[in-house]
């Protein structure tokens, strides 16, 4: 009587019921870790760094931590975890743009200035590496460079093949997309680039994964063969699905980073137009002073 491995039947019963519970301890382990970090940095290191009356962390970046690591949790473990790598590239792509568009600004939107502060540029040699990596350029080149990377069939294939491989390739795409960030949402202005450089770094980052994401909707044919195994979950085929997934990086994610530049373009606009009042009305006064100092001159 011939024997199949345990780690053989599980992938077997997942295909027939994708529904069915997996554990994922290796998504559990690192949201424990981030929850641990938070916990110390806040309860441990904080109330020893910042003066006294002031708070550790506000109210916003206390839910900005929770939204944060509530999703991550959500779209790293089931059911999303296991529909996207079995059955639905779509949700894979969805699975993408959460670990990559949402969850990594969160986090930085979370961090209390006075640890990045201490962390980065306080810092030794280790800062100085984050620091260089998170310069526009090197984080933009990187993340869209990982980004391509991960749509090609042969990473693609692999990640589904090893475990470790897949766990580490989501690891490498999310800590790139945290340096990506850096630019746009980090807690000190030190970091930070200007505001007309934000929109313009963020217009780069959403035209540049249009290349994929054409790719995978007017691909001829299927890309990714681990998907065409004859069962359609949801009575989705494999070519609509790629073609979806595509459509989600393309018009999602792109709609979700211009709707960011809309917003950063209305707070530029607002902060030009106020320093055009400050400048107006320092103007007016200093003509009126003029005036009076002319008027109060003796005529001879």
């Amino acid at each position: 009587m011939t024997t199949i491995p345990a780690d053989a039947v599980l992938p077997l019963l997942g295909a027939i019921d994708p529904w069915r519970w997996q554990a994922h301890p290796e998504v559990w382990f690192l949201v424990l870790a981030i929850l641990a970090l938070g916990w110390w940095a806040v309860r441990v290191i904080g109330p020893r760094v910042v003066p006294v009356g002031r708070p550790v962390a506000t109210t916003f970046q206390r839910w900005a931590f929770v939204a944060a690591t509530v999703l991550l949790l959500a779209s790293a473990d089931w059911p999303i975890h296991d529909i996207a790598e079995a059955h639905l590239y779509s949700v894979h792509m969805v699975q993408h743009m959460a670990i990559t568009f949402i969850v990594p600004p969160l986090y930085l939107l979370a961090t209390p200035a006075w640890l990045v502060r201490l962390l980065v540029l306080d810092g030794g040699v280790g800062s100085r590496v984050v620091r260089r990596m998170a310069h526009p350029v090197v984080a933009g080149v990187v993340f869209n460079a990982l980004v391509a990377i991960t749509h090609w069939s042969g990473v693609v294939q692999l990640s589904f093949d090893s475990g470790t491989f897949h766990y580490s390739l989501h690891m490498m795409l999310f800590l790139s997309a945290l340096l990506m960030w850096v630019p746009v949402a980090a807690p000190l202005p030190e970091l930070r680039i200007s505001l007309p450089g934000q929109m313009i770094y963020l217009f780069l980052m959403s035209i540049i994964p249009t290349i994929p994401a054409a790719w995978l909707t007017f691909a001829e044919g299927t890309v990714y063969k681990h998907y065409d195994d004859g069962f359609e979950m949801w009575g989705v085929s494999v070519q609509s699905d790629q073609q979806t997934a595509g459509l989600i990086m393309k018009l999602l994610g792109g709609v979700y980073l211009w709707g960011i530049i809309i917003v950063k373009f209305i707070g530029y606009s607002r902060i030009h137009h106020r320093d055009g009042q400050i400048m107006r009305s320092a103007e007016g006064r200093h003509l009126d002073l003029q005036r009076r100092d002319t008027e109060a001159e003796p005529v001879e």
